[in-house]
C-alpha cells in the first residue's frame, strides 16, 4: 500500500497515489447541475443520457458523479436503471462511479447496482451519530469509499474552526468505532463563494486551504474533495473572471493537499497564462490580502467584458543567450533557427555529444517537465521532437567523427518498439516513440507487421533495454501473448511494454503477464516516459512489485468473478430474436443492383470529416468544435486545427490523396436464423454473411439481437436487400507521410496519417449517403447536416466486421471476395485481417428503418461451435477470432 492514497474501480482500477495529479470528477450526470441531463432523465431518454456520461469520460473525467435528486422523478428507479445501463457500456463503466444523493435510499439502491468500487457522496453527522454510524457500516459492507460532509447537528461548517471540529469528530468515529479504512475517507469541507460583499465571507477560500492542510497533517490517509464552481458564484456571467478564480483556487487548494473535486474543465485555464493584473486581483480576494480586494476585483472585472485575446509575433527571444534560445526553440517547436543555434553551440562547446547532453537535453528536460505537469500537450511535444531531430541531424557527421576519436562510455537506454505481426496501425506507436526520444531514450522502431522472430532477433542484436509492442486490432492481442511466451522460452530478462487501442491492463494481467512476468501495460504516450524511467532505474524492483500485486489481484478477480449475467443457449436466444414486420416495413429495391467502383476527390470529402477523433489521436480530448474553446487545451487545439486545415488544403491542391471506393448491392434473405444469403439479379447465389447473436438474458420484451434480424427471412417470401463497401484514402497519401518521416519531421508525418484516417472515415460517410439517396435510393429525400450524419441520424446502419454488432473479423474476407476489393481498389488484408493501406474502411449496408447499432457482448461456446459449423471452419479458428466475446 506504500504511496497509495485510495484504490477505486469501475471495470478498470483507479489507483490514486501520493504523486498522482488532481483527480477530476465529471459533474454533468447530475440532475441538479445539468439541465440537459435532467431533461433526458425526466423524459426517460436513458440511452441519450448515457452519451452525457460518455462525453465526460472522453473529456478526461476520472470519476463520474451521478445524481438523481429531483422532486419530479423517481430517484431510486432512475439511479438503478441508469447505473445498469452504464454497466453495459465498457467505455463508460471503466471509470469509478460517485453515487451522489442526499437521500439514503437512493445511495443504497446505487450501491446495490454499481460495479467496481464506488464513492458515496455523501454522509454526515447532521442527523446525529447513530444514523451516521449506521450508514458508514453499510458503506463499508458494500465495499465503497465515502465522502463525509463537514456538517453536524449544529449545521454546516462555515469557518476554519468548525471544519476542524467536525472532521476530527467524524474521522474518530469512522476509524475507531466503525473500523472504516481511513484510505476510504474523503472529506468535503465546503467550498463557499468569495467576493460576495459580506464581511463573514472574506476568509471562505483561505479557511478551506488551511483546513485542507490541517487534515493532511493530522488525519492520516484522509483525502479532501469539493465542488470548485461554488467559489466563483458571485461572478456568474463573467467567465473570464470565473475561469481565473477556479484556476487560482485549485492551484492553492492542491498545494495545500486537495486531492479531487467536481470541476468543469471548460471553466479552468492554465495558471501561468492568467494575465498578471487579473491574477493579482483574484489572489487578493482568495487569499484575503486586502480590505478592498472585493471592490477592486468587481471594478476590474467590469473592464474585462468584451475583451478578446490577441496573439502577437514576438522575436525578441532571438536576443537572448544561446542556451535560452535553444530552450525556447524546443519548447515552442520553432525549427527556423535551430541549425544556426546548433552550429553556434558546437563552436562554443566544441563537442557534438556535449551539445546534445547540454543545451539540447536541458531544453528537452523543460519540455518533459511542462508535459508532465499538464502545461504542455502532445502536439507541442511532437513539434519539440522535430526541432530536436533537426539539431541531432545537423550534429550527426560531427558525432561520427567524435566517436572514431573517443568512444563514449555513456550510452542512452535503447527501446525497441514495433506494431506486431498482422497489424498495420502505427500512429499511436509513432507518438510514443517521439515522446520517449524526446526524453533521452534511443528508439529502434521496426515499423508495422513485425513478426515475433524479427522483434526478438533485433532485440538481441541491438542489446535493447526494453521491448514495446503495439497493436490496434483484436488479433494483435494473441500475437502479443505469443511474443511473451517466446521471450520466456528464450530466457529474456528485459521489460516488455504493452500498448495500443485494444490492449488493457486487465488483458495484460490475465493473458500476458502469466506468460512473461516482466510485462507491463502502458495506457498512453503521456505515461510512457514515467514507466520507462522507472523500468530502467532504481525504482524497477518497486514498480514490478507493485505491478505484480496489482495484476495478481486483477487476475484473481477475473478468474474468481461471480457470473453477474445469465446467458441463454443459442437456440433460446434465437427464439427471442427481433421480430421485424417486413410487410409493414417493406424492403426497398435498390435502383441499381451489382458491384460498382467509385472515386471521390478530397474536396468532396472535406465537409464530411468528423474532427473529434482527430484531436483524440493527439491526446486532446473534447468534442469538436467545442474543444477549440476549451480553457485547458483550446489554444493548443486551435493551433493544431490550423495546421491540419493547411495540410488538408495542400493535400487537396497538390492531389496528394486519391481516395477510391467500391460498393455492392445484392438481393438477400436470412436463412437458418443467423445466416444472410446473398443473390445476384438473376437469383444465383453469391455467398453468405455469417452473423453473431446476443446471448445475455434480457429483461422482459427486450430481444436478443443479431444483424440478421434486419433482413427478411427467406421463407417469408419477401425479397430483401443488403449492401457492402470498402473505401481507402489511398497509398499516395501514405507515401506523402513517409516523405516527412524520412526527413525527421514526425509532427507532419503523424499529421498526414491522422488526416488520412479522417478522409477514409469521411469517404465511408460520403459513399453511404450516395448509396442511401441514389444507388439504393431508399432515403432519396434525406437532408441531414454533417453533425447529424456524425450522430448517425440517417435511416439504416453501416456496421463493420470487428465492431460490436458484428465482432467477427473473418467476414471481411467475404466482403473483399464479393467486391473483388484487392483488384478493384487495391486494398489488401493482412494475415490478421487488418486492411492496408491503413486508412481504409469496409463494412455492410442495412436499409431497414428498424436497423440500429448495438453490441453483441458476451456469447457462449455453443454459439461459437454453431458459427464454425455454419461457416465450415475449424472450431478453434472461430474461437480465436471470437475469444474477446466468449463468456466462459
Amino acid at each position: 500500500m506504500s504511496g497509495i492514497k485510495i484504490q477505486l474501480s469501475g471495470l478498470e482500477p483507479l489507483i490514486i497515489r501520493e504523486n498522482s495529479n488532481f483527480v477530476n470528477v465529471g459533474e454533468r450526470t447530475n440532475v441538479t447541475g445539468s439541465k440537459r441531463f435532467l431533461r433526458l432523465i425526466k423524459e426517460e431518454k436513458f440511452e441519450e443520457a448515457l452519451q452525457v456520461a460518455r462525453d465526460q469520460v472522453e473529456g478526461g473525467a476520472q470519476v463520474i458523479d451521478i445524481n438523481m435528486d429531483e422532486g419530479m422523478i423517481d430517484g431510486v428507479a432512475s439511479m438503478v436503471k441508469y447505473l445498469r445501463l452504464v454497466a453495459s457500456e465498457p467505455d463508460i463503466s471503466r471509470v469509478p462511479i460517485m453515487i451522489d444523493s442526499s437521500k439514503w435510499e437512493i445511495i443504497e439502491a446505487g450501491l446495490k447496482n454499481v460495479q467496481g468500487k464506488a464513492i458515496v457522496n455523501s454522509i454526515s453527522l447532521k442527523e446525529g451519530e447513530q444514523l451516521f454510524i449506521e450508514h458508514a457500516k453499510k458503506i463499508k459492507r458494500y465495499g465503497a469509499a465515502a465522502i463525509i460532509m463537514a456538517f453536524d447537528e449544529k449545521g454546516q461548517a462555515d469557518n476554519y474552526e468548525r471544519r476542524i471540529e467536525i472532521v476530527k469528530r467524524s474521522y474518530y468515529i469512522l476509524v475507531n468505532e466503525v473500523k472504516f479504512n481511513p484510505r476510504n475517507i474523503i472529506f468535503d469541507i465546503n467550498i463557499f463563494p468569495v467576493a460576495t460583499g459580506m464581511e463573514e465571507h472574506r476568509r471562505n477560500a483561505i479557511d478551506f486551504f488551511n483546513a485542507t492542510k490541517w487534515i493532511k497533517e493530522n488525519l492520516p490517509h484522509a483525502m479532501v474533495s469539493g465542488g470548485v464552481s461554488n467559489v466563483s458564484f458571485s461572478f456568474r456571467g463573467n467567465n473570464a473572471v470565473r475561469e481565473a478564480m477556479h484556476t487560482v483556487f485549485l492551484y492553492h487548494a492542491i498545494k495545500n493537499g486537495m486531492d479531487m473535486g467536481i470541476v468543469n474543465p471548460e471553466m479552468i485555464e492554465i495558471y501561468d497564462d492568467i494575465p498578471k493584473d487579473l491574477l493579482e486581483h483574484v489572489e487578493d480576494v482568495l487569499l484575503d490580502r486586502r480590505d478592498d480586494a472585493t471592490e477592486r476585483l468587481i471594478d476590474f472585472a467590469e473592464g474585462l467584458k468584451g475583451i478578446t485575446k490577441e496573439k502577437k509575433k514576438d522575436d525578441a527571444w532571438r536576443e537572448l543567450p544561446l542556451e535560452k534560445r535553444i530552450e525556447i526553440a524546443l519548447v515552442k517547436g520553432i525549427t527556423e533557427f535551430i541549425d544556426q543555434d546548433t552550429a553556434e553551440a558546437l563552436e562554443k562547446i566544441e563537442s557534438p555529444l556535449r551539445v546534445i547532453e547540454g543545451p539540447l537535453m536541458d531544453g528537452m528536460n523543460v519540455v518533459g517537465d511542462l508535459f508532465g505537469s499538464g502545461k504542455m500537450f502532445l502536439p507541442q511535444v511532437v513539434k519539440s521532437a522535430r526541432v530536436m531531430k533537426k539539431a541531432v541531424a545537423y550534429l550527426t557527421p560531427y558525432l561520427e567523427e567524435e566517436k572514431l576519436r573517443n568512444k563514449s562510455d555513456k550510452e542512452p537506454a535503447k527501446i525497441l518498439i514495433a506494431t506486431v505481426k498482422g497489424d498495420v496501425h502505427d500512429i499511436g506507436k509513432n507518438i510514443v516513440s517521439v515522446v520517449l526520444s524526446c526524453n533521452g531514450f534511443e528508439m529502434i522502431d521496426l515499423g508495422v507487421m513485425v513478426s515475433c522472430e524479427t522483434i526478438l532477433e533485433e532485440a538481441k542484436k541491438q542489446k535493447v533495454d526494453v521491448i514495446g509492442l503495439s497493436g490496434l486490432i483484436t488479433p494483435s492481442l494473441d500475437e502479443m501473448v505469443h511474443v511473451a511466451k517466446e521471450m520466456k522460452r528464450l530466457n529474456f530478462d528485459i521489460p516488455l511494454m504493452i500498448g495500443g487501442a485494444t490492449t488493457s491492463k486487465a488483458h495484460t494481467a490475465v493473458k500476458i503477464a502469466p506468460e512473461y512476468d516482466k510485462a507491463i501495460h502502458v495506457l498512453d504516450a503521456s505515461r510512457s516516459v514515467t514507466v520507462c524511467t522507472k523500468l530502467l532505474g532504481e525504482q524497477q524492483h518497486e514498480l514490478f512489485s507493485e505491478t505484480e500485486a496489482e495484476y495478481t489481484k486483477i487476475r484473481e478477480g477475473f478468474l474468481n468473478r461471480a457470473v453477474s449475467k445469465e446467458y441463454l443457449s443459442i437456440e433460446d436466444a434465437r427464439k427471442n430474436k427481433l421480430r421485424v414486420d417486413f410487410k409493414e416495413n417493406k424492403p426497398f429495391k435498390p435502383n441499381q443492383l451489382g458491384v460498382y467502383t467509385h472515386h471521390a476527390d478530397v474536396s468532396d470529402l472535406k465537409e464530411f470529416i468528423d474532427w473529434t477523433p482527430f484531436f483524440k489521436t493527439w491526446d486532446l480530448h473534447g468534442k469538436f468544435p467545442a474543444i477549440l474553446e476549451d480553457e485547458v487545451v483550446g489554444e493548443n487545439a486551435k493551433e493544431l486545427y490550423v495546421d491540419a486545415l493547411a495540410m488538408l488544403n495542400r493535400i487537396e491542391q497538390e492531389n496528394l490523396a486519391k481516395p477510391k471506393g467500391i460498393f455492392g448491392l445484392f438481393k438477400a434473405n436470412t436463412v437458418n436464423d443467423d445466416t444472410i444469403e446473398l443473390l445476384d439479379e438473376n437469383d444465383n447465389k453469391i455467398d453468405n454473411f455469417y452473423t453473431i447473436r446476443q446471448q445475455a438474458k434480457k429483461s422482459k420484451n427486450a430481444p436478443n439481437l443479431s444483424i440478421a434480424d434486419f433482413i427478411a427471412e427467406k421463407d417469408s417470401g419477401i425479397q430483401d436487400y443488403i449492401g457492402a463497401f470498402a473505401v481507402t484514402a489511398g497509398t499516395e497519401i501514405e507515401d506523402f507521410a513517409k516523405e516527412y518521416q524520412d526527413n525527421l519531421d514526425d509532427y507532419n508525418s503523424i499529421m498526414v496519417k491522422a488526416i488520412a484516417d479522417r478522409l477514409a472515415e469521411a469517404y465511408a460517410e460520403y459513399l453511404h449517403k450516395y448509396v442511401r439517396t441514389e444507388a439504393w435510393g431508399y432515403a432519396k429525400d434525406e437532408t441531414l447536416s454533417n453533425t447529424e450524419l456524425i450522430a448517425e441520424k440517417y435511416k439504416g446502419i453501416r456496421p463493420a466486421p470487428g465492431y460490436p454488432a458484428c465482432p467477427d473479423h473473418l467476414e471481411k474476407e467475404t466482403i473483399f471476395k464479393i467486391l473483388d476489393v484487392e483488384n478493384n481498389i487495391d486494398i489488401h488484408l493482412t494475415s490478421s485481417l487488418a486492411m492496408y493501406p491503413v486508412s481504409s474502411v469496409s463494412g455492410y449496408y442495412f436499409g431497414n428503418p428498424q436497423a440500429k447499432y448495438f453490441g453483441v457482448g458476451k456469447i457462449k461456446m455453443d454459439q461459437i461451435e454453431d458459427f464454425a459449423k455454419r461457416k465450415n471452419i475449424p472450431v478453434d479458428l472461430a474461437e480465436r477470432w471470437l475469444a474477446p466475446n466468449l463468456a466462459d
